[in-house]
């Protein structure tokens, strides 16, 4: 990184695909990172599918799709005046926006934080190669793609996406996450909970399927939601909860049930941990590095297993291993993977709109 990024205050473009009002992880952490650089002085611009004519994506309507960003999102790079850019998704924003900076030889940064080839796979039937192919086309020109895991960067150089994936952890509010009153909750315990979209790709069927004691919550909305509640009636939905709500509903319950095989890294399972709940998950990359060998949970291809062993876990030591993830840790590695505009042979500069607009 240029050790200008490390010393001033920056004008930095963030172009994304996910953005508010949507509820996920990727909005979670581009907005967390946002935050805690504008705190640091940093001046940070977000284009998001909602600066577009958007349509719901099929299947998901939470998910708003940009119509035909390429007709303006140059000008509003412009309009940003950015020193560095980085695309988070490869969505029709950021591939417009990508488009335009590979064109004109522009450096930017890219990020890989979800499994979008499993995710089409899962609801499309769409064959994961086709889709990787595009993606590894979409992140060449990068020059650096953030991976939010060690896990997903050997899968993806595996695949032939060359040598610029740089690790990028994400954090955890370790503040509004914590063990609080468990009374919030009026369930039969132990509670099992589970927070997420209510997706296919998240496997919730692997977890609400057993035969376990106590209560299952689910915290989260998707298009799968009125299916699984009418094929498990002894399952308490409550849809989706933001902010301290969110955060009493973690504290509230005994233990986190992650089901998924397809999740990057799964900030979920940090927050759970903040707020003192041990986590039962399969061995797959995400939980292999968010719990590890670190005795915060149980990984087993047995997931009812894994639920019974996690259960004895001490929330004590849940929370003591979350509060080494930070989000001004995350902010401060993001800083330092970003790459500076600079005008020169071959690189104009954002700043000149001929450049970016013709």
């Amino acid at each position: 990184m240029s050790p200008s990024l490390e010393s001033v205050s920056l004008r930095i473009l963030i172009v994304t695909d996910l953005w508010h009002p949507a509820v996920n992880g990727t909005v979670r952490m581009i907005g967390q990172v946002k935050r805690h650089l504008e705190q640091s002085g940093h001046q940070i611009t977000v284009i998001g599918p909602e600066r577009f004519k958007t349509v719901p994506f099929p299947g998901d309507s939470e998910i708003k799709v940009a119509v035909h960003p390429e007709e303006t999102v140059g000008r509003m790079m412009l309009e940003a005046r950015p020193e560095a850019i980085h695309i988070a998704t490869a969505g029709p924003v950021g591939a417009a926006a990508r488009n335009i900076l590979a064109e004109r030889k522009i450096p930017f940064t890219t990020a890989f934080l979800t499994r979008s080839p499993e995710y089409m796979l899962a609801r499309f039937g769409i064959p994961i190669e086709k889709t990787y192919a595009t993606l590894r086309a979409f992140h060449a020109p990068s020059r650096c793609v953030m991976v939010p895991s060690e896990g997903i960067i050997a899968e993806l150089r595996a695949k032939k996406f060359g040598q610029n994936l740089k690790l990028w952890w994400a954090g955890v509010n370790t503040e509004r996450f914590r063990p609080r009153d468990k009374g919030f909750l009026d369930l039969p315990r132990p509670i099992h909970l589970n927070v997420g979209r209510v997706t296919i790709e998240k496997n919730l069927e692997a977890f609400l399927k057993l035969d376990l004691p106590g209560s299952k919550l689910v915290v989260g909305d998707g298009p799968e939601r009125p299916r699984l509640q009418k094929q498990f009636p002894d399952v308490h939905f409550v849809g989706t909860k933001q902010g301290e709500e969110l955060a009493k509903h973690y504290a509230a319950a005994d233990l986190f049930v992650f089901p998924s095989r397809t999740d990057t890294l799964g900030l979920v399972m940090m927050e759970a941990l903040a707020s003192g709940l041990p986590v039962a998950a399969f061995p797959v990359t995400g939980p292999n590095e968010v719990i590890g060998k670190s005795g915060a949970g149980v990984l087993d291809e047995d997931l009812g297993k894994a639920i019974r062993a996690a259960l004895q876990i001490d929330p004590a030591r849940c929370r003591a291993h979350a509060m080494q993830f930070s989000w001004t840790r995350s902010a401060q590695g993001f800083l330092a993977l970003l790459v500076p505009i600079q005008a020169g042979a071959g690189e104009p500069s954002p700043g000149d709109a001929p450049d970016l607009l013709n």
